[in-house]
């Protein structure tokens, strides 16, 4: 295992921001780490990358243990915190100079020109990091953060405040990445977890609700799923509301219609039953997945 976390938990003073978590994450496993706001993300990210000391408890990076292993974990972590700490002055080849010489890495030249391709960041390398857009920035943040090929990256909050296109080239980057090492990264783009996660970690008030892979974690909910269906003549949908576990139906468009169903069991053959027996003519029948969006708010809602 990449990473180990056993009974991790963390204190501010009386409040408990992070309370027993347990999990085990693989080499070449993108892990979305999910919650709301407080929930404990930046505080577990910042523990296992040796910025502040756990309250009890303890996690091992690649076998090395954080609390008497420090120096060992920091050389396999590579980190890119929510505000990306750069220098803004510093031009962007000279700041990974920079950063090669803290990591004492040889071959600095080879090694900076080969991120510097891999990011794209070849037309912006002599330019001010302050001359630089926020995707720009990002991709420089990664760089440092990749500077000295670690085998686990820690991204916390990397796409956030970039605009649609930048989100697809850092997203595609990530992606790229994760085929050769572990990635752990918070976000609070939906979209972008069910896009790039083989699993997904949702903590709410510091305690761990799910570990799931993605595509398992929809047995986490107990709503409603949605099903489309289109007609091709104009029908009275009173019939359907008969049907056992149907609990609503809104009508779309013309001859279009949207129904809520008990997710307990798949209705789909009761109803295409009910359609043929009434004579109507189907065109589409369409059920719709329930999303990451809906199974994080149906998890960490208070209501």
């Amino acid at each position: 295992m990449s990473v180990v976390v056993s009974g991790l938990t963390k204190f501010y003073g009386e409040q408990k921001a992070i309370d027993q978590l347990n999990f085990e994450i693989k080499k070449g496993e993108i892990l979305g780490l999910l919650g709301p706001n407080g929930a404990g993300k930046t505080t577990t990210m910042k523990i296992l990358t040796g910025f502040m000391p756990a309250s009890h408890g303890t996690a091992s990076v690649c076998g090395f243990d954080i609390n008497s292993d420090g120096q060992e974990v920091r050389k396999r972590i590579g980190y890119l915190p929510e505000h990306n700490p750069l220098y803004k002055d510093m031009f962007v080849r000279e700041y990974l100079h920079f950063v090669c010489n803290l990591m004492k890495i040889k071959n600095q030249k080879v090694r900076i020109d080969e991120l510097i391709e891999k990011i794209g960041l070849s037309r912006e390398q002599h330019k001010p990091i302050s001359a630089l857009s926020k995707g720009y920035r990002q991709r420089v943040g990664l760089a440092q953060a990749l500077i000295h090929d670690p085998d686990v990256l820690i991204l916390d909050e990397p796409t956030s405040g970039l605009d649609p296109n930048q989100l697809v080239e850092i997203r595609n980057l990530i992606r790229e990445f994760g085929k050769e090492k572990t990635v752990i990264f918070s976000s609070h783009i939906m979209q972008e977890v069910q896009a790039l996660c083989d699993r997904v970690i949702i903590l709410n008030k510091g305690q761990l609700i799910a570990d799931d892979p993605i595509e398992k974690l929809a047995n986490r909910t107990k709503g409603v799923k949605i099903l489309k269906l289109a007609f091709a003549n104009a029908i009275n949908p009173k019939f359907l509301e008969e049907i056992d576990g149907v609990l609503k139906i809104e009508q779309k468009a013309k001859n279009q219609f949207e129904l809520q169903l008990n997710s307990e069991k798949d209705l789909r053959p009761k109803i295409f039953e009910e359609i043929v027996n009434h004579k109507a003519v189907l065109v589409e029948m369409q059920q719709q997945k329930t999303s990451v969006e809906n199974i994080f708010q149906e998890l960490t809602s208070d209501v």
